[in-house]
């Protein structure tokens, strides 16, 4: 199965829901805050809207209680990944 990474800072409390891509690194703002995980879960909900992927086959590799955070999302390629990233939000 085909899997990508995602590396992302993730911005808890902020005034809407949106991913940005700034200074060479994806950046992901949700309005849940950091508590339980709810930002966490903000995230992994705004990155399956993006790439269409369902949000079984996205995970939090690295960084669950940091902002920095490694996506790994099943079901795409690295080059699927990036390519979105390009169009969507660049």
């Amino acid at each position: 199965m085909d899997e990508a990474v995602l590396k992302a800072k993730v911005t808890p409390r902020a005034s809407s829901n949106r991913i940005e891509f700034d200074a060479g690194q994806v950046r992901i703002y949700v309005t849940a805050a950091a508590i339980d995980g709810q930002a966490n879960q903000a995230a992994v909900l705004a990155i399956s809207k993006l790439v269409g992927v369902p949000k079984s086959r996205i995970r939090i590799a690295a960084g669950v209680s940091s902002r920095n955070k490694s996506i790994r999302i099943g079901g795409i390629t690295q080059s699927q990944l990036d390519n979105l990233i390009k169009e969507k939000i660049s």
